[in-house]
């Protein structure tokens, strides 16, 4: 999924800005008389990492409050479950630094993905130490139980080099909803600090039912009507596409969604190039999602691995979760929709509770959803200087 930035004139940009400035700083002068440095400088961090994070230019005031300067080392963590590389993101001034973890989202590039890169060095700018470990399964599209351990024993991992002290867990996606599995799990609560899920699920089945048709239903009965991105049904028919195609023609078909899901074009043709015509056949349905035969496919696959599903779901398994958990969702996202927020949050505790917002801001991982308010982004401002808060608490 490609990044994209809403376009605007030269100079309707520079008032947008400059309007933007002027009230953060009226909102800092604000923070400062009433909650003093500490809030005011994580909510002027939480503006600069946003602004990096949405490749906007970064005023050299406001940049000198992620100014850390940093150590970057790939790693290769030894887990009881095996072997997974990582990256650190280490700030060099700060001995005794806070540490979180990011868990990148279902993409192929896993740690490597630049978005998740700018992000980790913006964050380690801040000041603050972050570990970036890969999930195997994730990174291939696979959204499974195994993920739940290795997300976990890297907590442990970093608890361990941290001297003791529980590290907060920021989870993509997916992940997000991975994460907050591994905190419920006693095996690794007790390293867990706390929890941001950022566009994750509550529900695996209820996000698969979506995927066929359009609808997500809240916890107050009410529906989300959204047109659901090709991106969440082609990865669970990548998961399982030997449940599509006969055996003969999955390494075809495999190779066709494959390239497909990279966002690499010329690939794709090549994989297109060597299909047969049964195989042509096959891969055209697969890859229209809203064919009624193929979303008739989708459903028989899910019913088959509702277990599976259950696995990887937060939903039933929050009540008695002590860890705190922040809920950050784009109120557009149309491969995880945001209903799926509302429902964790209506299942979790409120002493674990913290802080739940579905932004206009944001699409599914992207700063770029549609015609958020200036109010909007403070909101999101705000929401992460909490988040930041929170990591830098020792």
């Amino acid at each position: 999924m490609s990044d994209s930035i809403e376009a605007t004139t030269p100079q309707g940009e520079t008032r947008r800005r400059m309007r933007w400035l002027m009230l953060a700083m009226a909102g800092a002068a604000i923070l400062l008389a009433f909650a003093g440095w500490p809030m005011l400088r994580v909510h002027l961090q939480s503006v600069a990492v946003l602004d990096l994070v949405g490749n906007k230019p970064v005023p050299s005031w406001l940049r000198r409050f992620v100014s850390e300067p940093i150590a970057v080392r790939d790693l290769q963590l030894p887990l009881a479950s095996g072997t997974v590389r990582a990256r650190l993101y280490t700030p060099v001034r700060p001995k005794n630094a806070p540490a979180i973890i990011v868990l990148h989202g279902v993409h192929h590039l896993g740690i490597d993905e630049p978005r998740l890169e700018n992000f980790a060095t913006s964050m380690a700018a801040c000041g603050i130490q972050v570990l970036t470990p890969e999930l195997p399964d994730i990174k291939d599209y696979q959204v499974g139980a195994n993920s739940i351990a290795t997300i976990g024993e890297s907590a442990e991992w970093m608890t361990g080099e941290d001297g003791g002290r529980p590290v907060g867990v920021l989870g993509l996606s997916f992940s997000g909803g991975l994460s907050l599995l591994a905190a419920a799990d006693p095996q690794y609560q007790k390293d867990i600090r706390f929890v941001l899920a950022v566009g994750s699920q509550d529900e695996m089945s209820r996000v698969a039912a979506y995927y066929r048709t359009g609808e997500d239903e809240r916890p107050d009965g009410t529906e989300e009507m959204l047109a659901p991105h090709e991106y969440g049904p082609l990865v669970l028919e990548y998961e399982h596409v030997g449940e599509f195609v006969p055996a003969q023609d999955v390494a075809a078909i495999r190779a066709v969604l494959r390239a497909h899901l990279y966002e690499d074009s010329a690939a794709e043709r090549v994989a297109l190039a060597k299909l047969n015509v049964t195989q042509a056949a096959e891969a055209k349905r697969l890859m229209d999602t809203t064919l009624p035969a193929t979303r008739t496919a989708l459903e028989r696959v899910d019913e088959r691995h509702a277990d599976d599903m259950a696995a990887v779901s937060p939903h039933g398994r929050l009540a008695t979760l002590k860890t705190p958990v922040y809920l950050l969702h784009g109120a557009g996202d149309n491969i995880i929709p945001s209903a799926e927020t509302e429902w964790m949050a209506s299942e979790l505790p409120k002493r674990s509770l913290k802080a739940v917002l579905i932004s206009p801001v944001l699409s599914h991982l992207n700063l770029d959803g549609a015609g958020p308010t200036m109010a909007d982004q403070l909101k999101l401002v705000h929401f992460f200087a909490e988040v930041l808060h929170a990591a830098e608490v020792q």
